[in-house]
C-alpha cells in the first residue's frame, strides 16, 4: 500500500500535511483504478503475450484535473486503440466529486483481505464487466496490500505499541471485529505503523503470529514493548523477543 499508513503516522499532527498525504494517494488510486479498467477490459496486462494479435491495444491516455476535498489532482484516463473503452471509475465531464474520496477511502479501509478487495470491486463494476473481468479488476490491487504486509522491517525499534479497537464492518456473521495494531518508535524518535490485522476478535495466539512475523522480516531488536492487559501477551513477547522488556499501558493499569 505504498506505506501508506507511516505516511500517515508521520503526517498525522500536521494538517497541512496529512490533506496533502490524501490527495496523493488519492490520485494515486484513481489512476491505479483507472489502469486497471482498461487491464480488465482488454483481458490482458501492459507487454503481456497474449495481447498479441487480439485486435485491441492500449493507446496513450489523456489528463483530467479533478477537484477534491484535499485538492485539485490530476487523472490520467487510458484510452484503447479501437475507442471502445469507457471507464466507470470517474463521472464523464464532472470536475468535481465527493463519491470519488469515499470509494477509494474504502478501498483502503477494505483492502485487507482478498474477499474484500473482491466485494468492492463487484459493486463498484458488477454492472459492467463479467465474473472473469472482475476477477482481474481485482488481482490488480491484491499485490498493493499484498506487499506492504510483507515488507521488509527495520532491524531496531526502541519501543513497540500493540493494541487492538473494535470497529464496525458489514459482515456475515460479525457486526465488529477487531483491528489489530503495531506502532513503534525508532532510536531516532522516528514512528512507524509496523503493521495491522484484522480478526473477528482479539486473542493472544494472533498476536504470537504478528510478533513471530515481525522476527521474521528483519525486526530483530526491541526494547520495550507497552500494551493493555490481555492474557498471554508477555509471554508471547517472550518467544520472539525473550531479550525485550514489557510494561503495560499506563492507560490501562
Amino acid at each position: 500500500m505504498n506505506d501508506f499508513t507511516k505516511d500517515m503516522a508521520n503526517a498525522l499532527f500536521n494538517q497541512d500535511k496529512i490533506n496533502d498525504l490524501f490527495r496523493q494517494k488519492l490520485q494515486q488510486a484513481v489512476n491505479d483504478l483507472l489502469e486497471s479498467e482498461l487491464t480488465a477490459f482488454l483481458g490482458y496486462n501492459p507487454y503481456e503475450r497474449d495481447g498479441w494479435n487480439t485486435g485491441n491495444s492500449r493507446n496513450g491516455a489523456y489528463y483530467r484535473k479533478v477537484d477534491t476535498q484535499f485538492g485539485q489532482i490530476e487523472i490520467k484516463v487510458p484510452r484503447d486503440r479501437n475507442g471502445e473503452f469507457h471507464q466507470h471509475t470517474m463521472p464523464d465531464y464532472k470536475r468535481h466529486t465527493d463519491v470519488l474520496e469515499q470509494t477509494v477511502i474504502k478501498l483502503y479501509s477494505k483492502g485487507v483481505t482478498t474477499r474484500e478487495i473482491a466485494d468492492l470491486i463487484e459493486k463498484m463494476y458488477g454492472g459492467y464487466y463479467s465474473p472473469a473481468m472482475v476477477s482481474n479488476i481485482s488481482k490488480e490491487m491484491i499485490p498493493k496490500v499484498e506487499a506492504y504486509h510483507q515488507r521488509h522491517l527495520s532491524d531496531k525499534f526502541f519501543c513497540v505499541y500493540l493494541d487492538a479497537t473494535y470497529i464496525p464492518l458489514k459482515r456475515v456473521t460479525h457486526e465488529r471485529e477487531a483491528v489489530y495494531i503495531a506502532i513503534g518508535i525508532k532510536p531516532n524518535g522516528h514512528k512507524e505503523v509496523i503493521d495491522y490485522c484484522i480478526a473477528p476478535t482479539e486473542n493472544i495466539e494472533i498476536w504470537s503470529e504478528m510478533l513471530k512475523g515481525f522476527k521474521r522480516r528483519g525486526l530483530e531488536q526491541v526494547e520495550l514493548f507497552l500494551s493493555d492487559g490481555v492474557v498471554g501477551m508477555k509471554e508471547a513477547i517472550c518467544q520472539s523477543y525473550p531479550k525485550a522488556h514489557f510494561q503495560r499501558c499506563l492507560v490501562h493499569v
